[in-house]
């Protein structure tokens, strides 16, 4: 591994509302990225209302945190005002940079708010180095590549650039069947448009294939009575070769779900903080970073276009079901320096239980449930069963809020991968 130690390595995680966004700083992110309730790629996320907009971003910088906002949507004439009006509302609350897709958006937010850092979205699909340098003559700061690219590319695209241009991939989540999430099919099936934020997922519908005309032409697919999942994509994981991707040339790790839960959020920055800091400081991977990405609710892992095109199928043919073998029980509170904690339910728990206690920045503590406190009902209990109240119980030791408490599901083992 050849790392120019001049060089910083960003860790750019999701933050779909306020409380994923607390998770992902809490967990390690250098830099997060969200969007307003428009002009953003995940309208189901939640996102930001525009008084918390600036709340958000506060507490990104009072930890040293980047804060970006999307603006990555296709977006027609008769919003441009108005998003050159979010643009200036971007720019006065104070984030650090614009993720954008359209070059007529590139310019008005160079128009409307001049300080703002502009990044080109995954959804521009930059595959090449031309394309890059020219979105640098521009004037953008950095380009979010295309998912498609091996690391041969990607290094030929750093190789062939401006050495101030940052290039920022993803490596970790859900895939796009469609090139760079260019989607015609959720528009077509379920009038909602993919290119606009508002992906129906069609790609992970049940379907049978039959060719009209062909009669006696047959394609090779595995098939069960309730249909086949042709287009339903793997997920991406890119953590056990980190090394690779940084050798690249890539200076901003990027990891996919916005829409997904702050238990995904603090669990997956915090494996990859740890895998890219153990990279940093020259230790060899270590495999429990992976086992971390597992305990999240996950399709089954590839490892994506990195090493060219994939010998083993990058779609999961049987269904579109996710592989969750643990629960989040508890998000912490409050808790003082003897580990008396009050812990806000989130799935049920039991006197007894053996959970894992996830601590921002920690090690993972493995420990028996003692006795529970319902302060509600004012009672002892050894059912936490109540969702979103509050119970006092006992941690092995002191921790900060927001540390979390997990079960595997019953039945469950090993890694998907």
């Amino acid at each position: 591994m050849d790392i120019n130690s001049n060089r910083r390595v960003e860790l750019l995680a999701p933050a779909g509302n306020f409380e994923k966004l607390i998770m992902a700083v809490l967990y390690g992110a250098d830099a997060v990225y969200m969007a307003g309730t428009e002009f953003g790629m995940r309208v189901a996320a939640g996102n930001f209302r525009r008084d918390e907009l600036k709340k958000a971003i506060d507490f990104c910088h009072e930890h040293g945190v980047k804060a970006y906002v999307t603006l990555n949507t296709v977006a027609r004439n008769d919003e441009l005002k108005r998003l050159a009006q979010f643009a200036e509302h971007i720019e006065a609350a104070g984030a650090d940079a614009v993720i954008v897709t359209d070059v007529g958006v590139m310019n008005i937010v160079k128009r409307h708010a001049p300080s703002l850092e502009i990044h080109i979205s995954t959804q521009a699909g930059v595959a090449n180095y031309a394309a890059a340098q020219m979105w640098y003559d521009l004037g953008a700061k950095r380009v979010i590549l295309a998912r498609e690219l091996s690391l041969d590319e990607i290094a030929g695209i750093r190789a062939n650039t401006a050495p101030d241009l940052d290039i920022e991939c993803f490596v970790h989540g859900a895939m796009c069947v469609s090139f760079s999430g260019r989607c015609l099919l959720s528009n077509y099936m379920a009038g909602r448009d993919a290119n606009r934020g508002e992906c129906a997922q069609p790609c992970r519908w049940k379907y049978y294939l039959r060719e009209e005309k062909r009669e006696g032409e047959y394609y090779e697919i595995e098939e069960h009575p309730e249909g086949t999942y042709i287009m339903n994509s793997k997920d991406l994981c890119a953590i056990r070769f980190l090394d690779k991707v940084v050798d690249a040339g890539v200076t901003s790790l990027k990891i996919e779900g916005r829409a997904k839960s702050e238990y995904y959020a603090a669990v997956t920055t915090r494996a990859y903080r740890g895998a890219l800091d153990d990279l940093l400081n020259g230790k060899p991977f270590d495999e429990k970073w992976f086992e971390e990405v597992c305990k999240v609710s996950h399709r089954e892992y590839c490892d994506g276009f990195f090493f060219g095109r994939p010998e083993e199928p990058m779609q999961h043919y049987s269904d579109s079901s996710y592989i969750r073998e643990w629960d989040v029980v508890a998000i912490v509170e409050q808790c003082d320096d003897d580990g008396n904690a009050v812990v806000r339910h989130k799935n049920r728990f039991y006197t007894g239980d053996e959970v894992e206690l996830m601590i921002p920045r920690g090690e993972t503590i493995a420990f028996t449930v003692g006795e529970l406190y319902d302060t509600v009902d004012e009672i002892s209990t050894d059912d936490a069963k109540h969702p979103h109240r509050l119970y006092g119980c006992r941690l092995p030791v002191a921790v900060p809020q927001y540390a979390i408490l997990r079960k595997r599901k019953q039945g469950k083992g090993a890694p998907s991968k």
